[in-house]
């Protein structure tokens, strides 16, 4: 969501004649777009922030300017302890930097040094239904969003404090989009919300995210459809069934477990058991064949004993997941979590972190194995930023391919048999002539 939020903000500067440097170096303007999602992602961003002072002194003209949840959370805060920060926008203000970068000082108040600096963390309900200029950072993918904020309230979670509460895009404009998209030579689209199956709720008419993607998937020129993130606790056999209609709806979902305690799951407030999840993923492995499932997990959650690990660690044992995120639970300001009793020891989180990354990755690779010798399709996205003299591309089910081919072969659909499976990837070879 991030990236496609930095997407608008470089469609915006574009649109008003800058163009991107390759470094700070050369730069007018220094945009920094946050995440706090998690305490290192912070801690990041204000190193950042604190090389630019150097920058800022070297050319006093330069513009530093703070965008997404950070902003959001420390508001004027920032100024305070970075004077020589210039504006401060949240992620439902990306708007309001159009009258900036124009020097529209409509929302600006000076310093006491007589700088002027500025501020847009205001509540705007219209923001859903505004279309901004974006630049792609890609070719043939690209992110929509369909549906901004959160109501879910999970104890560890600031997002719907930092991006509000959920508002669905107009189905129009969000077909209008992927329209523009296609005739642009895009050929996968991956659906954007912190909840996609809550799309359509606050809709008079009735219009879900199953629908949606019927409409969307008449579209000539997109060949593939993805979306994220689902809740467990709203995935439908609806959607299942969309999913498995749909011949341009990959085979991959992302659903985040979490945790496989239940106890601990209560007190995340998902608002689902682990049989819940578990009797989603079988009803979906029945519908649809061969299905790749992602996940989120947090270990060291307030209150999470070793027992409650345990049943983490058995629960990705059980399902069999393809890919895993996860990461040890971060104080979040705000966020309910923080006033929970029990909270786990530093030293303890880490290691059960550990014992979670080692016991996916013998996962992942045993099913990265299974695949060798067998022929997917894969959309061909450009060289591998790994090894340059082989292309790159995904399978439908997610998977990163690298494989020898012509330049030509860029931006086709090629179809790539398996010699070789990697923890993190796949290698193969093109076997049949792209389309």
């Amino acid at each position: 969501m991030n990236v496609h939020d930095s997407e608008k903000i470089a469609g915006i500067f574009s649109e008003a004649g800058y163009c991107e440097t390759g470094g700070t170096d050369d730069a007018d303007v220094i945009v920094l777009n946050t995440c706090s999602i998690r305490e290192k992602a912070e801690q990041k961003f204000f190193s950042e922030l604190g090389r630019l002072r150097k920058a800022k002194k070297n050319n006093p003209d330069l513009k530093i300017a703070v965008a997404g949840c950070i902003a959001q959370q420390k508001g004027k805060d920032l100024f305070r302890r970075f004077p020589y920060v210039d504006f401060v926008f949240g992620p439902d203000n990306i708007d309001i930097l159009q009258n900036w970068v124009t020097r529209n000082t409509e929302h600006a108040t000076p310093d006491m040094a007589g700088r002027t600096q500025a501020v847009a963390l205001t509540d705007n309900p219209d923001y859903h239904v505004k279309n901004l200029p974006v630049k792609r950072a890609g070719r043939f993918r690209a992110w929509v969003s369909i549906i901004y904020g959160c109501n879910n309230f999970c104890a560890y979670c600031v997002v719907p404090y930092t991006r509000g509460r959920e508002r669905s895009r107009p189905g129009k404009d969000i077909y209008n989009e992927v329209k523009s998209l296609a005739e642009q030579g895009f050929k996968e689209i991956t659906l954007l919300g912190q909840n996609v199956n809550s799309y359509g709720r606050t809709f008079p008419e009735e219009c879900d995210f199953p629908d949606l993607l019927r409409r969307i998937h008449d579209i000539d020129g997109i060949e593939r459809i993805r979306f994220v993130t689902s809740h467990p606790r709203d995935f439908s056999e609806k959607l299942i069934k969309a999913m498995r209609d749909l011949p341009k709806v990959c085979e991959h979902l992302h659903l985040p477990l979490q945790s496989g305690s239940d106890k601990i799951l209560h007190l995340m407030n998902r608002g689902y058991t682990y049989e819940d999840y578990k009797n989603k993923i079988d009803l979906l492995r029945n519908n649809i064949k061969d299905i790749a499932i992602t996940t989120d997990i947090i270990v060291g959650f307030p209150g999470e004993s070793e027992a409650d690990f345990k049943q983490t660690a058995t629960a990705l044992a059980e399902i069999g997941f393809d890919g895993i995120f996860a990461f040890k639970y971060s104080r979040r300001p705000g966020t309910k979590a923080l006033d929970l009793p029990g909270h786990v020891d530093e030293k303890v989180k880490s290691q059960r972190l550990s014992k979670v990354l080692e016991l996916q990755e013998s996962i992942t690779y045993n099913k990265n194995k299974s695949l060798e010798g067998k022929v997917y399709e894969i959309l061909t996205e450009g060289k591998s930023p790994t090894d340059g003299d082989r292309l790159t591309g995904r399978t439908r089910t997610n998977k990163i391919v690298n494989f020898y081919g012509e330049q030509d072969l860029i931006g086709s659909l090629v179809n790539v048999k398996i010699l070789e499976a990697k923890p993190h990837s796949l290698y193969g070879e093109a076997v049949q002539t792209p389309h």
